[in-house]
């Protein structure tokens, strides 16, 4: 692959990510200085992520924030698809929509697509896909979400309830459109093909607006959606995107819940945290500690940092000062490892406790067929 080049699609990330290239392949919107400010003034703060441009793209946006303005609400949709375990890259748009939940006081939807990663993934049975959900469900209610105002779907209990909507939309999407987007060939299995009426569905449980928080490698799905959403008479559900998290071992495509060495899940033990980062987090200083000291490090390709900058440090202070010690050498590589390791496991430990307690909760959060 040339190294300018880079793949982005629902089940695929490969390459260094241009993300300006990627808005205008996808055909979405920057989120611009002044729709930071609006969001502020509405929220009274802004969020570190959208600050550090963690959140860096939107479909429409502004038309959601002119509804609520007018009183009108939205209501918020995530999910995720139940490959393996949860890793500390999924916890990022939820992080997100938990937030945005408290501040504009909406209703919460996530979608767990275990029929999707049936279909996708050769390796997996319905059963383990089902049981993976389960277990996600848990790392998602642990992050403080409630359940009078968010429900968890999982598509094959939830069928019920998703497939007349799916439905609907499966009538107006033809299946040169769905090849067009994602690249199905003949055999391709007709679940896949089926699939995005399935994801589409939650974005119309409610008659009002829907935002979606999401991976961008996802929007491909909704692309389809919003082409749709006026042929059934509903609007356009409005997106905002986050960036792809990186493995461990560095620049190029993400981090994965089928790579153990590449991967932090939630589950992890302190000292299993600890050899990953230590062993296998991407560096980005010097090949000694005199030239490291001379030369100093790189914080803008360096894992470690890009951690704490995603998720791990919402001090805007101490990452600048962490950033300037590193670049100038005055931090090793060593140092900067432990300051994550730290983070990651003090978070982890309280989470994992959550998690625990989230199994008694799990029956209140889930969708009720109607």
């Amino acid at each position: 692959m040339p190294t300018d080049e880079f793949i982005v699609t629902p089940w695929h990330v490969e390459g260094e990510i241009d993300y300006d290239k990627l808005i205008k392949r996808f055909g979405t919107e920057k989120i611009s200085k002044q729709l930071l400010t609006r969001i502020e003034k509405l929220t009274g703060d802004l969020h570190f992520m959208l600050r550090r441009g963690i959140f860096f793209s939107h479909r429409d946006l502004n038309a959601v924030l002119n509804e609520y303005e007018k009183g009108n609400k939205f209501f918020l949709y995530t999910g995720r698809g139940p490959s393996g375990h949860t890793h500390i890259g999924h916890l990022v748009p939820w992080v997100f929509a938990k937030w945005l939940q408290d501040k504009f006081g909406t209703n919460m939807y996530f979608q767990l697509t275990d029929d999707e990663k049936f279909f996708s993934k050769q390796n997996l049975s319905l059963e383990e896909t089902k049981q993976f959900a389960f277990e996600n469900a848990l790392d998602f209610i642990a992050l403080g979400f409630k359940p009078e105002n968010t429900k968890i779907i999982i598509d094959t209990e939830n069928i019920k309830t998703l497939y007349p909507i799916a439905a609907q939309v499966a009538k107006k999407i033809n299946f040169s459109n769905t090849k067009a987007v994602f690249g199905f060939s003949n055999d391709t299995n007709i679940g896949m093909i089926f699939y995005t009426a399935l994801q589409s569905a939650p974005c119309f449980i409610e008659d009002r607006p829907v935002l979606i928080p999401l991976g961008v490698d996802q929007d491909p799905h909704f692309r389809l959606t919003r082409d749709v959403a006026p042929k059934i008479g509903k609007q356009k559900p409005a997106l905002i995107h986050n960036i792809m998290i990186p493995a461990l071992q560095g620049p190029g495509g993400k981090m994965s819940a089928s790579d153990d060495n590449g991967t932090v899940y939630t589950t992890d033990p302190p000292e299993v945290v600890k050899k990953k980062i230590n062993k296998y987090a991407f560096s980005g200083g010097q090949p000694d500690i005199e030239e490291h000291r001379k030369k100093g490090g790189n914080p803008d390709i360096d894992v470690s940092y890009q951690y704490l900058r995603i998720f791990f440090e919402p001090d805007d202070n101490k990452l600048k000062k962490i950033y300037d010690d590193y670049k100038s050498g005055k931090m090793l590589t060593g140092e900067l490892k432990a300051i994550l390791i730290e983070k990651i496991n003090g978070f982890l430990k309280i989470h994992q406790e959550k998690r625990e307690k989230a199994r008694n909760q799990l029956s209140k959060f889930l969708l009720e067929n109607s």
